[in-house]
């Protein structure tokens, strides 16, 4: 072709342009399929959690004991199973795609698993571990033995429901297994607990690589289960945590400039790129998954970070506590009796405000808190693919 005769022919101009511009139509649309913002919303029938006190509704609660005031005291008024004033992240999620929140697997009293359930026990890490009873404040119920619970669940639920009856409307349906979404929330159980027995930062990251074999393994098993979509949070900043703060023996090099302790927040943060290079992995071999990587711990840090500016005070001081600089004693928690002069007992409970406090018991978190990170992460923001919450059975194409 001349070029004199692309520049003086209308008509040739108009071809070349026509196919130019639907080339580049197709390209764009095809790249931009991998927002989810091109999605068709998913349909999740059920959410099925993993995990540790972060996202626990009710299982450590009807396993060891049942929890007493002030637990749950701004939204259910009552103790509901859950380590804080009200709601978890994990009861957000559910509240989003509609469906009531969910039941401890481990809870019998009034369950309904018609939605799905909660296989999450406080205390529990990702290692297996090599006793049966709960030593060093550490839960038995293990992600692999949660795992196995799950693999049980799936048949005993489906023997249940066929006949038909009063379970049938309790137990999901056997689809609901492959269209479910699989939420996961666990790791800082395995970076405290190693803390609290003395490791050094660099033992602990030695053995970051076989924690997070077993992660992978766990979420294989799920995938040949049956599971297809997961959300899996990282682990937030625990060095922000009252209880670490207060039963460390820290330097004040080791303190960051929000009062955190470096260390150990850079050992969790050690520990999330290496869940983020395992989720990579898991999505080259699970081929049929959806996997989305959400960033918790950038939330969380920054919510701390600027307390004042999000309306929270005393980022890292306890709400349900008593003494000390962060209101926290390990001896005496959030709900424990204690005695004072004269043998008076009290009970050790609430702050005035929880709706403007971060931490809830120095381990956890407030219900506004909670909710916080939940409004931070439902739209993908901090997610890997930028998936929002109600997109992520869509396997990115980036």
């Amino acid at each position: 072709m001349e070029y004199s005769c692309y520049f003086h022919c209308p008509l040739l101009r108009f071809a070349v342009t026509f196919v130019i511009t639907t080339l580049l139509v197709g390209y764009v649309g095809a790249h931009s399929s991998s927002s989810s913002g091109t999605y068709n919303l998913c349909n999740f029938p059920a959410i099925f959690n993993f995990g540790d006190s972060n996202s626990d509704t009710g299982g450590a609660s009807a396993l060891f004991r049942q929890f007493g005031q002030p637990e749950g005291q701004t939204y259910f008024g009552a103790p509901a199973g859950r380590y804080s004033d009200g709601r978890l992240v994990i009861d957000f999620i559910a509240e989003k795609l509609g469906f009531p929140y969910l039941s401890a697997y481990l809870d019998s009293i009034g369950a309904n698993f018609s939605h799905g359930a909660n296989f999450a026990t406080a205390g529990s890490t990702i290692k297996k571990l090599n006793h049966s009873v709960p030593q060093g404040g550490l839960s038995p119920i293990s992600l692999n033995i949660q795992k196995n619970e799950y693999a049980q669940f799936t048949t005993r639920t489906q023997t249940l429901r066929n006949p038909g009856g009063v379970f049938q409307n309790l137990m999901p349906k056997n689809e609901c297994f492959s269209q479910a979404l699989y939420t996961i929330d666990i790791g800082q159980n395995d970076i405290t607990s190693s803390y609290k027995i003395g490791m050094s930062k660099e033992e602990i990251r030695n053995i970051t690589s076989d924690i997070l074999d077993q992660f992978s393994e766990n979420v294989k098993d799920i995938y040949d289960l049956g599971g297809r979509y997961f959300w899996i949070h990282n682990t937030g900043p625990v060095g922000c945590l009252a209880y670490m703060l207060d039963s460390l023996q820290i330097t004040a090099a080791q303190i960051d400039k929000i009062g955190c302790v470096k260390p150990i927040n850079d050992i969790a943060q050690y520990f999330n790129r290496r869940l983020n290079e395992t989720v990579v992995k898991l999505r080259k071999e699970l081929p049929s998954s959806a996997i989305t990587y959400v960033d918790v711990y950038k939330v969380k840090y920054s919510l701390i970070s600027n307390a004042k500016k999000y309306g929270f005070t005393q980022p890292l001081r306890a709400c349900c506590g008593r003494g000390g600089k962060f209101n926290f004693n390990s001896k005496y928690q959030c709900g424990a009796e204690m005695k004072v002069i004269n043998g008076t007992e009290i009970l050790i409970g609430s702050c005035k405000n929880p709706k403007v406090k971060i931490s809830w018991d120095g381990v956890h978190y407030t219900e506004a808190a909670n909710k916080f990170v939940f409004d931070q992460i439902v739209d993908g923001s901090f997610s890997d693919p930028p998936m929002s919450l109600t997109m992520a059975c869509h396997r990115s194409t980036l």
